[in-house]
């Protein structure tokens, strides 16, 4: 419960309420740690916890970052099989992951697949077709 009794009170009209010079005990802005003096007196911490944060560090590719990559996992493949053929091409995925167990001997047609995927599949009797064997190249 407030009471008008509080510390605060003595110190009213003071001007900085015991603080000291302007603008000290405002926030995190008079700390010069967060991101600043990294060149000067948090040089140390900079050269013990992160040596690389000075300098450049690789070049992204402007195309890369434009290719969208819609994934499914084979857990969900027999939630949505509901005939022993799946495109999902047609259903918008791009590629197949093996994230989860697969009982079910289906043919999937598909962009591309990871190794795992396709080894789920066949173990289980199924087979995977990307794109590219299916027009030929």
């Amino acid at each position: 419960m407030p009471h008008k009794l509080r510390k605060i009170r003595k110190t009213r009209g003071s001007r900085t309420q015991g603080y000291g010079r302007i603008g000290q005990h405002r926030d995190a802005g008079s700390k010069g740690n967060r991101k600043v003096g990294r060149h000067k007196h948090l040089w140390s911490k900079v050269v013990a916890y992160e040596p690389d944060y000075f300098g450049n560090h690789g070049f992204t590719s402007p195309q890369s970052i434009n290719k969208i990559v819609n994934t499914l996992n084979i857990q969900r493949l027999t939630e949505i099989a509901e005939t022993d053929t799946i495109d999902l091409t047609e259903m918008g995925y791009t590629k197949l992951l093996g994230t989860g167990k697969i009982t079910k001997a289906l043919t999937v047609t598909i962009p591309t697949c990871s190794k795992l995927a396709e080894e789920k599949i066949t173990k289980a009797g199924g087979k995977v077709i990307t794109t590219s064997q299916a027009t030929g190249a």
